[in-house]
């Protein structure tokens, strides 16, 4: 089996088992929580702004810088890579989407830089349950397959890592 195969094979998998409708409308709604990493800037603005320890505001504030600089270098691989995103028989995506274009997953791009810029801010458990739920919720939405969230996951911790402190 390719690894395009499997890939598929895995999205498959995502998009047919567990599926009540109770959890793809949650799953929805936590979706759109991560469009444009709103919910990572509204941690960062509310950090920002009730964090007293000393250095903290700073802290946040790069982070919210990495999350929006996360984005704009994750839409440039998708112009450059130009992979489509999933169209399965029978099984439409389950939210509507920005772009057409699916590699790789900006919601995990912009969940792991997240994570990782705000880390020692909060438990690392608080920022890595939530970037992990993102990248299982968009192959569960037939969004995205999994290659597309492994990538984000990795550009975004990649970016992080290596934005100056």
């Amino acid at each position: 089996m390719s690894l395009a195969e499997l890939d598929r094979a895995v999205l498959i998998v995502a998009r047919t088992r567990a599926h009540p409708y109770w959890l793809e409308r949650a799953a929805a709604a936590y979706s759109r929580a991560g469009e444009h990493g709103a919910c990572w800037l509204g941690l960062a603005g509310v950090g920002a702004l009730l964090d007293r320890r000393p250095g903290a505001r700073a802290r946040w504030l790069r982070g919210a810088t990495i999350v929006v600089a996360a984005n704009g270098l994750n839409y440039g691989v998708k112009l450059v890579v130009r992979r489509r995103r999933p169209q399965l028989d029978g099984l439409p995506p389950l939210v509507g989407t920005v772009s057409g274009l699916s590699f790789p997953s900006a919601h995990c791009t912009m969940s792991f830089a997240a994570a990782r810029a705000f880390g020692g801010l909060i438990p690392s458990s608080a920022l890595y349950a939530p970037a992990v739920a993102f990248a299982l919720n968009r192959p569960y939405l037939g969004v995205h397959y999994p290659s597309d969230v492994v990538a984000g996951a990795v550009l975004g911790t990649a970016i992080a890592e290596a934005w100056p402190s």
